[in-house]
Formats: C-alpha cells, structure tokens, sequence
C-alpha cells in the first residue's frame, strides 16, 4: 500500500497517510478515461444549435412561375432549400446531447486517473487551506508556496473563500469533493487534495 505525505501550505511534510492500493495502485485505463472525457464533454454542451427548415423560413408560399412552358425546372417555393435565402437540409435542431456510463465505469475511470496522478509524483494532500477573507492575492500566494502551476484543488464547499479566491486565477480550478471528474484531473498538471477531501474521496471509491 503506497504512502502519501501531507504537507502544508508552505510544502513542509507533517506526517504521511496510507494511499489504498484499489484506489490509488489502478493500472491504467486509457480507453476508460477516453470514454469519461468524452461522457463529460458531451453532458456540458447546451444543444442551443439551431437552423430554419424550409418549413420555418418566412415567405414562399407563392409558386415562383407555371410549372410547364417557361423552360424553366420546376420550382413550387423560392424557400427550397436549392433557392438562396431557402431553408436549410439536415441542420442542427435544438437537441439534448447527455447521456449516462454506468457507475462502475465512472468510478474505476476516476480511480484509474487518481493512480495515474499519484504514480506521476502529480498529487499533493495539504493539511488544510484555510484564507482569512476571499482574497485572490492570498490564493495566489498560497499556490506559489505549494510550487504548483496548472491545478485542480479538491476541498469541500463549506470552505467558501477558497472557492471565492481562486475563481480569477488562470489554470487554477477549486471544485467540491463530490464533483471531481476525470475531464478535470486531466486537464490540470496538478492534483492537490487537502486531508478532508482526501478521506472524502478515499471512503466514497471504496
């Protein structure tokens, strides 16, 4: 069973914590993590993409000429599809795109990246991140003191000025201990969890 040192915000080791194997000692699954991105990317699209049909565009309710001896093709609308200013075939409509992975999928993908984090030397266990006040000076020096760039911080939401401090800082990303996702370890260098969130996690994937 690997073992993982708690640190605090200055990066001094206080003690070390047993890191579970099935946890934290996963061998890694790229297709899983593939398929948990791809669940994700599609859950957080709106679907607001739309086009008119011919049957939504205003007008064309007049045959434009006769039907035979103008030597012309047939026409029946100048709103066709074939006719500038017509409607549109096979456009985007309105639509929702989420779906759901199984639930087992989701967890080994999401303990297949924490083992992968871990593995890399990429993941933290702070003490604690407290600030005074929500302050972004104050988050931004807590982050240079843990010597990390590109980071996903995992607290619980009770500590509210975490989340207010960090929301301006670029490649910095605080989110709950019951929202963490595979798309957002992945996308940041750094995981840094602190020793409640760490707990958290560790009982939830048990």
């Amino acid at each position: 069973m690997p073992t993982v040192q708690v640190i605090d915000t200055s990066g001094k080791k206080i003690k070390e914590v047993k890191a579970p194997d099935e946890i934290f000692a996963v061998p890694l699954k790229e297709h899983l993590l593939y398929e948990a991105v791809i669940n994700y990317r599609a859950n957080q699209r709106q679907g607001t993409a739309s086009t008119k049909t011919r049957g939504d565009v205003r007008g064309g309710g007049r045959k434009p000429w006769r039907q035979k001896g103008t030597g012309r093709a047939r026409a029946g609308s100048n709103r066709s599809p074939i006719w500038k200013g017509g409607g549109t075939t096979f456009g985007p409509r309105p639509r929702d795109y989420s779906y759901s992975l199984p639930k087992k999928a989701k967890k080994n993908a999401l303990k297949s990246v924490l083992s992968m984090k871990l593995a890399e030397n990429q993941l933290l266990i702070v003490d604690a991140l407290e600030l005074k006040e929500p302050q972004t000076k104050q988050a931004v020096a807590l982050i240079k003191g843990l010597k990390v760039d590109s980071v996903l911080i995992v607290d619980k939401h009770d500590n509210k000025n975490l989340f207010l401090s960090t929301r301006n800082i670029p490649k910095t990303k605080v989110v709950d201990v019951n929202q963490v996702n595979v798309y957002d370890v992945l996308n940041h260098n750094w995981l840094v969890l602190t020793k409640r969130a760490f707990d958290s996690l560790t009982e939830k994937l048990k």
